[in-house]
């Protein structure tokens, strides 16, 4: 093969690359803007706040980008994003807990400890996870731990049954299951306790 032939093939390989990388990217924009609003609601819920979740959000897709390639296309985008949320937003509540001092006499953020509490029958959570939550609910999310917070938002926000959140947790049903029954009596507890007078009747159900 001479040198006109080589270069008419690697013009061809480079072509091909080009298109493929190009369709990739076409894929990926065209996810993104069915998800952004979704993406952004489930960060917001687990930050707290529009300037994390915004932060969240774009270090999502911007992990989700560079690691397209693992995507299964057969599988829902949701659970794949939702998979490195959850992981991003674990990685940064353990940096952040790194730098911060925190007072012996407060309850820790990340154990939740002082939330342990008898539960109740009913999950009357699902019906407070709307998009104007209130700001006694998110208080209560903010108080528990990652783990919890994040199982219990896929499960009354989202919808998600427990085969997918163990999927997007990679833990056992088992594991989910209990998350999100200690998430609820954390939330519930301190809803009662906030706000008696708006919130008693979850202490009936």
């Amino acid at each position: 093969m001479d040198n006109k032939e080589n270069c008419n093939v690697s013009a061809t390989s480079a072509e091909l690359l080009s298109a493929s990388m190009s369709a990739e990217r076409e894929q990926f924009e065209s996810l993104l803007s069915l998800t952004q609003r979704q993406a952004y609601h489930l960060a917001l819920r687990l930050t707290g706040n529009r300037s994390d979740a915004e932060d969240l959000v774009q270090e999502s897709y911007i992990r989700a980008f560079r690691f397209f390639h693992r995507y299964d296309p057969t599988l829902p985008f949701t659970s794949w994003l939702y998979r490195i949320m959850t992981n991003a937003h674990i990685d940064e509540m353990r940096r952040r807990a790194k730098l911060r001092t925190t007072s012996l006499d407060e309850p820790h953020p990340e154990t939740g400890s002082t939330w342990d509490v008898p539960d109740h029958a009913g999950s009357p959570e699902r019906l407070l996870m709307t998009e104007q939550m209130e700001a006694e609910v998110q208080e209560g999310l903010n108080k528990m731990t990652p783990d919890f917070r994040i199982a219990v938002l896929l499960a009354d926000l989202e919808g998600f049954s427990y085969e997918e959140i163990a999927e997007v947790m990679k833990t056992s049903i088992g594991t989910v299951r209990s998350r999100i029954h200690r998430g609820r009596k954390q939330l519930r507890t301190h809803l009662i306790n906030a706000r008696p007078d708006k919130y008693a009747r979850l202490d009936e159900i």
